[in-house]
């Protein structure tokens, strides 16, 4: 396939470990990469986690937010929800299903911007696996609100910051409203198989559990909806893998979309920092250090190994075997549609703040001869 379509700027500069001049860590090499996101002497960093420190000791951290033997047991338990297997098995029709639906109002209306069919796939899909199945109308609205193409920092110094942190706790409580209670109060009269009702059985509170909620719903369903928008974009202006990516089976096919995701991975870089001195080639980086894993630059390195757009480590996506394979039920079936065309290329962004590129305005058509 040909190069990247979405520019970050210079990716690697032949050094694959330095100190920043503000004393940030910046890792650019692969396997030093893959060693600090495999560290035990690392915790999480950045995505907020400042803010979430504030709140009361009592209150249980998001898993995104925590490390050590409490995120390890929490992974472990959950991760029967993410198995290649019980993907295939368990999600596989509804994923077809949700694909469907999303294609008929393309096919219906003749043209459809391809991230508002992208983000009802992955909402669909996401929400199954959580636990959200008794929203309100009006989800997608309330996830745009929340995750807007241009974040505010909230704060109480100025009358920005006033009004970016009360637009935020507005549209925390609609998604609890509209999204979370209604799941919860079910999901306390009659337990199901989803990640929602074992919060329950953990004893967690709806606030609690709302956290988890916007956590897998930023890894679920943002990132989802630009992964499969950006692999489309890559398959509509190139002839030769479209063809062959509609000729291959379906591991030919997961494999492509894998290599594009090592070309154009979502999040570019993760922060980690040092609880222990942490050795990478000639360097030791002390405990305390704020190291920056460049995932764009590690991606591009020339190895064998597949790329680390899914992160590695303690921390690694749970759910990447649902974002490949949703995205591979949904594209396979886009690029089968007779007179399929791009009208216009997407509209390109990146936000500073979580490092993640958003594609707008990729529209698509079908064209059907009378």
């Amino acid at each position: 396939m040909g190069g990247r379509k979405i520019d970050r700027g210079p990716a690697w500069d032949g050094c694959p470990v330095r100190r920043g001049p503000d004393g940030t860590w910046r890792v650019t090499g692969y396997e030093q990469a893959r060693a600090v996101l495999r560290s035990g002497g690392t915790v999480q960093a950045g995505l907020g986690i400042e803010t979430v420190d504030k709140l009361p000791a009592r209150f249980r951290r998001p898993v995104l937010y925590r490390d050590g033997p409490e995120h390890r047991e929490h992974r472990r338990q959950t991760a029967r929800f993410f198995t290649p297997r019980r993907v295939s098995e368990h999600y596989r029709d509804l994923m077809a299903r949700i694909a469907d639906e999303q294609l008929a109002r393309l096919t219906r209306n003749g043209r459809a911007e391809l991230p508002d069919l992208a983000f009802g796939l992955a909402i669909g899909v996401a929400s199954e696996v959580v636990g959200l199945t008794e929203s309100r109308p009006g989800i997608q609205h309330r996830l745009d609100r929340f995750f807007p193409e241009e974040f505010g920092r909230p704060g109480f110094t100025s009358l920005t910051g006033i009004r970016w942190f009360f637009r935020q706790m507005r549209n925390w409580l609609a998604i609890y409203v509209a999204d979370v209670r209604p799941a919860v109060r079910v999901r306390r009269r009659n337990r199901r198989d989803d990640l929602i009702s074992h919060l329950l059985d953990e004893g967690c509170s709806a606030g609690e559990i709302l956290g988890e909620c916007l956590t897998f719903a930023a890894a679920g369903m943002v990132t989802t909806r630009e992964f499969v928008s950006v692999a489309a974009w890559h398959l509509f202006t190139d002839d030769t893998l479209r063809a062959r990516y509609r000729e291959a089976d379906e591991d030919e096919r997961i494999g492509l979309l894998h290599e594009i995701l090592r070309t154009e991975p979502v999040i570019g870089g993760l922060k980690r920092r040092t609880t222990a001195p942490l050795r990478l080639d000639e360097d030791t980086i002390p405990p305390g250090e704020l190291v920056e894993v460049r995932i764009d630059a590690a991606n591009l390195e020339p190895c064998e190994a597949p790329g680390l757009s899914f992160g590695d480590g303690a921390h690694k996506c749970p759910g990447a075997h649902v974002a490949i394979l949703e995205t591979d039920v949904f594209l396979s079936r886009l690029f089968a549609l007779p007179g399929l065309r791009m009208v216009s290329p997407p509209r390109v962004t990146v936000k500073a703040e979580i490092d993640s590129y958003e594609l707008r305005n990729l529209v698509v058509a079908v064209v059907t001869s009378d």
